[in-house]
């Protein structure tokens, strides 16, 4: 088992993360009965040396070692320490940070962050020393004062999902099949794929929870428990999420102004667009753009 560094102690509060975007911290907790299954609003790569159950949306995944779990902001989890300690190395961010620029898929479509995917990967002690360097390098790099210490940990963190991207998933992943797990996974997946709108002469089309039963063949109540049960959020949420993530994009990133913006985004008014980028922001489309 590769010997990563003892860490300290760390409230892990978000303080770090809603200023900048990313966190990184040392991991160093005792072990613990699964807590309820929790929504966090970033996402989060943890690597880590113990024995772990880690109870992700409706999988239980049981690693021993030193492994690498990928946590994704919709999907519920828990994890529950068969230890005495769990010790390792943990980094958060938002999506925006990640992806300041790149208006293409999001990365709830990546294999390692996306329902149905692999969120848990065993590793070996070469494989483990690679991942502990780059963690390292994030941690000691957050503490300097470069200017450009967000674009140097945002390179490691796509590096850590690179060489993570060439390994095989975990053997001991339980990935249990059903119906509403699909319907989910669907969902999400149909979402992703209205993203980005390059055209703002061809408006979004699926714009309610309605509009998406229809397209998946389902009755929209059971979209909604579907996607309720896997995410802990209403299909609405996701669609609002979604579709501010987009229009903040066209505000920053191309020159069409507001009105085509909302047309785009399958608002038929102005107005409409502007309360609902107010009362999902706090902030008007003009206001956002000029900062």
């Amino acid at each position: 088992m590769a010997n990563l560094p003892k860490p300290q102690p760390t409230a892990g509060n978000s303080t770090d993360l809603t200023l900048r975007g990313f966190k990184v911290y040392e991991v160093n907790l005792p072990a613990t009965k699964p807590h309820p299954h929790s929504r966090r609003d970033f996402y989060k790569i943890v690597l880590s040396t113990g024995h772990l159950i880690i109870h992700y949306a409706d999988r239980r995944i049981e690693v021993n070692g030193t492994s690498l779990f990928f946590a994704n902001p919709i999907v519920p989890y828990s994890v529950e320490r068969l230890t005495d300690h769990q010790t390792g190395l943990a980094c958060v961010f938002t999506e925006d940070f990640l992806k300041p620029t790149d208006r293409s898929a999001s990365l709830q479509q990546s294999p390692l962050f996306k329902i149905g995917g692999t969120p848990v990967f065993a590793l070996t002690d070469d494989q483990a020393a690679t991942m502990t360097a780059l963690f390292q390098k994030m941690l000691a790099e957050q503490a300097t004062d470069y200017p450009f210490k967000g674009e140097l940990i945002r390179t490691y963190i796509n590096l850590i999902i690179h060489e993570t991207l060439k390994l095989q998933p975990s053997n001991d992943l339980v990935r249990p099949q059903n119906a509403s797990s699909r319907i989910a996974s669907l969902f999400l997946e149909l979402l992703e794929r209205q993203f980005p709108i390059e055209n703002p002469n061809h408006p979004l089309t699926l714009r309610t929870a309605h509009d998406y039963a229809l397209q998946l063949s389902i009755h929209v109540n059971h979209l909604n428990r579907s996607v309720k049960e896997h995410t802990g959020r209403p299909t609405t949420a996701h669609i609002a999420d979604r579709v501010i993530s987009e229009a903040k994009a066209l505000l920053q990133f191309t020159d069409w102004s507001i009105s085509e913006i909302g047309y785009a985004l399958g608002f038929d008014y102005p107005t409409h667009f502007n309360n609902f980028f107010k009362k999902m922001t706090a902030t008007t489309p003009k206001a956002f753009r000029s900062q």
